[in-house]
């Protein structure tokens, strides 16, 4: 009897410290009260097994927004050249922006995309977005090299949705993602969010208490399947207020009307779907 109550207490104090590594959910805290309860170290080793499937997870949205983000910014960098009406080619095509972005998320994540195996899951999704970022500028090079015409309407926004739309096309079944944010900054209704992204804003990326840059994900059941959902918080820089700064209402190159955000502000959300 002693000797059982010491193998309790030593569960008890594994259970306590996983739960203080992450929020296991539902099923996992069922599986380790059960492992509790019998006196047994199984469903511990399962549950840890869990979170580093989660960790993985965690790792495969991160990689992904980074790639998106060295995309746009690829776009950002390049946009008066894009929008020049005086320069025809501009040298901008699929091959040409993929390797700038690639050099970016080198830069910026300390990892070589080709160094990631292409046969996990994590190395085809990051090749089905990097195709997708190939697929969308050749698909505008027409737009790209118009000469005579000034804003073009290739912008980081609007490219970010378009390569989440063609990866999504790709990953059918494997994953999503889309660039949404709180409802008075949606410009393009294909960028709603939808009742967990509504809910994820509102209640955390939102809040006052909120620490700047923290990601919210879980896990949940989503169409049926089970799903790790991601929302990584995007801030306004200086270069974003040329379109969505002051003075609000006046209408920006595109067309919308300004929002008068300052830098800092909470802009959107880049909001990653994996499948199970």
């Amino acid at each position: 009897m002693h000797d059982q109550t010491n193998e309790d207490m030593t569960m008890t104090t594994r259970i306590s410290s996983l739960r203080r590594l992450r929020n296991i959910g539902a099923a996992g805290l069922v599986a380790v009260a059960l492992s509790a309860a019998a006196g047994s170290t199984a469903a511990v080793m399962l549950v840890t097994k869990a979170f580093a499937a989660e960790e993985n997870e965690a790792a495969i949205a991160k990689s992904l927004a980074s790639m998106l983000r060295s995309g746009r910014t690829v776009i950002s960098r390049n946009q008066d050249k894009i929008n020049d009406p005086a320069l025809g080619d501009k040298g901008l095509d699929g091959k040409t922006v993929l390797a700038e972005a690639v050099k970016i998320y080198r830069e910026t994540t300390g990892v070589d995309p080709a160094s990631i195996d292409a046969k996990s899951l994590h190395g085809k999704l990051l090749r089905m977005e990097m195709d997708a970022i190939t697929e969308v500028i050749d698909v505008h090079q027409r737009t790209i090299n118009r000469k005579g015409v000034g804003f073009k309407g290739i912008i980081p926004a609007v490219f970010a949705r378009q390569v989440n739309e063609s990866f999504g096309r790709r990953a059918v079944g494997l994953a999503a993602m889309k660039v949404t944010a709180p409802p008075k900054l949606v410009r393009n209704k294909k960028a709603r969010a939808d009742e967990w992204e509504s809910k994820v804003i509102a209640e955390k990326l939102m809040s006052p208490t909120w620490p700047k840059d923290k990601i919210f994900a879980e896990n949940l059941v989503q169409n049926g399947m089970k799903a790790y959902r991601t929302a990584m918080p995007e801030y306004y820089g200086a270069t974003c207020l040329s379109c969505h700064g002051s003075p609000a209402g006046e209408i920006d190159i595109t067309g919308y009307q300004k929002e008068g955000a300052k830098a800092g502000d909470l802009g959107g959300v880049i909001s990653i779907t994996l499948f199970q």
